[in-house]
């Protein structure tokens, strides 16, 4: 991992920024973070497709809608074995002017080079080092806004769209949140050695905003083996919000995201559309911390409400094969069939927690690196 060293610049941002004195930038409005909708205008965005159309009922299974990213990253891990335009694993060959980025083939270093021509010197300054993955997605980001992606619109419906500015920031969260000012810092040691005094560097009040932006509604993309090979950001699917008890679930086809319904749905109504953000084999005091902590916000699904999930997660069986009791496993007896817990019972149990937890937190890690 490289080493970007703290500047004082950003010391004296930092003070600025948690008094407020920095001025809110233009492009990025606050009101804009509540706005969910946006009207069709005459440019369609190709990059998306409604399967299903509105009012018609939904049966499990059914694609309800594929769209192209609007901005991606390949993880800097699998830079040397896939092509960072189509994530494909195969032969790749690098640029030859950065060392940084590899390819497939002609057409995919085309179709990548209207975001790499600008990034190629910025990845070639600091070469022979990786790039941690979010900087160079915010580099990306700050590319693309700078060159139109503002008026990009991505469709969930035929009629309504989203554009990045319509994603919330959490401005405000951020500001006073230890643990991701310290991640932003970073980052901006990593962007400042990268893009230098490009005129396209936004402001701290700005940067915070994409950065907000891409914490909270980034995806992590999978490849067939349920492995995560890139960072993505979709307009139109930042939409649907989630439950621990989502009816709806993202797949990948390479860079492109398909939603499928996972259970009968009355009709299309996106506000009634719902994916899950994080692990759900946690309790619900887990899941709404880890929601809190990294999405900032308190869940009040059906899941997280139901008082007797927490007891049913944590629950033994009893040692009565005959009785359906969920055991409270600090209690001596059972309260349905009075069947003892036995220390042998007892120990057994908080062996195969300890197991459990331990994969879970191997599988999180995975799924993160």
């Amino acid at each position: 991992m490289p080493t970007f060293l703290r500047t004082q610049e950003f010391d004296k941002l930092l003070v600025a920024f948690r008094s407020a004195e920095l001025p809110a930038p233009n492009a990025l409005k606050a009101t804009s973070d509540i706005q969910r909708t946006g009207k069709c205008n005459k440019q369609a965005n190709s990059s998306m497709k409604q399967n299903v159309p509105n009012g018609k009922a939904i049966k499990r299974g059914d694609r309800l809608l594929t769209e192209k990213p609007f901005a991606f990253v390949l993880q800097a891990r699998y830079r040397k074995e896939r092509c960072d335009n189509c994530l494909q694993s195969c032969k790749v060959l690098k640029c030859a002017n950065c060392q940084y980025v590899y390819y497939c083939s002609r057409d995919c270093q085309m179709q990548g080079w209207v975001l790499h021509k600008i990034e190629c010197p910025f990845l070639k300054r600091i070469y022979p080092r990786n790039v941690p993955d979010a900087a160079r997605m915010l580099c990306k980001l700050i590319i693309k806004l700078d060159k139109g992606g503002d008026l990009v619109r991505g469709y969930y419906t035929e009629t309504c769209s989203r554009r990045f500015r319509d994603m919330m920031s959490h401005y405000a969260e951020i500001k006073n949140d230890a643990r991701r000012l310290e991640h932003l810092e970073s980052l901006y040691g990593v962007l400042q050695e990268m893009m230098g005094d490009s005129v396209i560097v936004p402001n701290l009040t700005e940067l915070t905003s994409i950065y907000g932006r891409l914490i909270t509604n980034g995806f992590s993309i999978l490849d067939a083996e349920m492995n995560s090979i890139a960072t993505a950001i979709y307009l139109g699917v930042s939409v649907t919000d989630h439950s621990c008890k989502p009816n709806a679930v993202a797949t990948f086809e390479g860079t492109t995201l398909h939603i499928h319904a996972i259970e009968d749905i009355e009709c299309l109504d996106w506000s009634k559309i719902f994916i899950s953000y994080i692990d759900l084999m946690n309790t619900p005091a887990q899941r709404r911390a880890e929601l809190q902590a990294n999405y900032y916000f308190f869940c009040i699904c059906a899941k997280c409400t139901n008082t007797a999930e927490t007891h049913e997660m944590l629950a033994a069986a009893c040692t009565n094969k005959n009785c359906n009791e969920f055991l409270d496993i600090n209690l001596n007896n059972c309260p349905r069939c009075d069947a003892g817990v036995s220390p042998k019972h007892r120990n057994a149990y908080n062996e195969a927690m300890t197991i459990t937890k331990t994969h879970l937190e191997n599988m999180k890690d995975i799924a993160c690196e």
